[in-house]
């Protein structure tokens, strides 16, 4: 069994209170959910315009699992026009 870690730094420049931040974040959560992965806030909660992202995967094959994590960035960098800082993918 193979645990892929994706972490997702993102920049949200319309944002302009924690209410609307958590709208987008919503959002691209429930749009992510076709991929059948947990996502969860990990950081940067307090901050209007920045989101930190965990984001977990299990499969039993790795590059089925690769496959499933650069096809999230992919969708990600799609849903939120450009937005996406950084990523780091990590196998466990």
């Amino acid at each position: 069994m193979h645990i892929g870690l994706l972490t997702l730094e993102i920049f949200i420049p319309d944002a302009h209170s924690l209410k609307e931040k958590r709208f987008v974040l919503r959002s691209l959560k429930d749009r992510l959910r076709k991929f059948n992965i947990s996502i969860a806030e990990c950081g940067h909660q307090e901050l209007w315009q920045r989101s930190t992202l965990g984001i977990v995967s299990i499969c039993s094959d790795h590059s089925v699992l690769e496959q499933t994590l650069n096809a999230v960035v992919a969708e990600t960098e799609k849903i939120i026009n450009g937005s996406l800082s950084s990523y780091q993918i990590e196998f466990l």
